[in-house]
């Protein structure tokens, strides 16, 4: 018995062998079904087995229809085999959801609308083409309308904590019209009277029974798919420590009253540089704050290891004689 396991593993290791010899040798005759033989070994899509059950936010995902599993499906298969921008999600959001989580709770929005600031931005401060911008690409005209500043040198949806209570006003408003956090989550997308005017139209107040425009139809299924795999990372492939995982380095906060002339100066005095000023605060949108007696918050990092010090001296010929 224990010839024929040595036999086998010599057999396996000269395949081996000989495969990577036909492979990376240019001056061989590729063997095809070699070839296709360590393809299928190595490597595999596989389908994904659909779930018992999903919900959002407390509201069941009517998994029984087939239309609605197929268009689940096309999410999870997206997000999954996009391995690379969903791996970005797990790291950033390790440093992004401790800051959401606790105001969603604060403002008694269910905790699985932070799935829908992973669709809307991938938790990075971006800005869309119609304009939306931060972490809940949110309008100007909204901003204004839940009281963030918007202007030259000031911009709130860039500042997290502030605009994720915008966003929970304006979700708590859609809930209240609506009465389904669902509909509120398409609402986001949509607009309320975009909404209201497709259940008026349509005789109808359930999401999945809508017929809506491309995007709105495919919003909610994107929030549930990226709340089912980040929920259960192993079962669709994701590996990682914890250590693997960004995060928020500490930070000191500062209430600032006055105008500041230079915010690079302002960046020094606090022992910091201007990048990092930008970087912990960027609702700040130019080089100066001017102030009409409105008092800001600062986030001033305290982790000097952030800063790549100027000056520093490289060692040339001239120093060794």
């Amino acid at each position: 018995m224990i010839y024929r396991y040595i036999f086998s593993v010599l057999v396996i290791f000269f395949l081996l062998l000989l495969s990577r010899f036909f492979i990376f040798s240019g001056d061989v005759k590729l063997d095809d079904n070699l070839h296709q033989e360590q393809f299928n070994l190595k490597y595999g899509i596989f389908a994904i087995i659909q779930p018992q059950e999903l919900d959002f936010s407390g509201e069941k995902v009517p998994l029984n229809s087939s239309n609605i599993w197929e268009r689940i499906d096309k999410e999870l298969l997206k997000n999954t085999y996009w391995q690379s921008n969903t791996m970005l999600y797990f790291k950033k959001a390790n440093k992004y959801f401790p800051i959401i989580e606790p105001i969603l709770k604060r403002y008694n929005i269910p905790d699985d609308f932070k799935y829908l600031a992973v669709i809307e931005s991938g938790l990075d401060n971006v800005v869309s083409p119609s304009g939306a911008a931060g972490f809940w690409q949110i309008m100007k005209g909204t901003a204004l309308e839940y009281g963030l500043e918007v202007n030259s040198k000031i911009d709130e949806r860039y500042n997290l904590e502030k605009s994720t209570i915008a966003a929970c006003q304006y979700l708590q408003d859609s809930y209240n019209n609506f009465g389904s956090w669902t509909m509120a989550a398409a609402a986001y997308n949509m607009g309320n009277n975009g909404v209201k005017r497709a259940i008026e139209g349509q005789g109808s107040d359930n999401y999945y029974n809508l017929y809506l425009n491309s995007e709105t139809s495919r919003y909610v299924f994107r929030i549930i798919a990226v709340k089912e795999i980040m929920q259960n990372p192993k079962k669709y492939g994701f590996m990682f420590r914890k250590r693997d995982l960004y995060t928020m380095s500490k930070y000191k906060t500062i209430k600032i009253d006055s105008t500041i002339s230079s915010l690079s100066e302002f960046a020094k005095h606090h022992s910091i540089n201007y990048k990092l000023l930008k970087e912990y605060n960027p609702w700040l949108r130019s080089t100066s704050l001017p102030n009409y007696s409105k008092e800001y918050t600062f986030k001033i990092p305290l982790n000097t290891s952030l800063m790549v010090f100027d000056n520093i001296r490289m060692q040339t010929e001239s120093d060794l004689d």
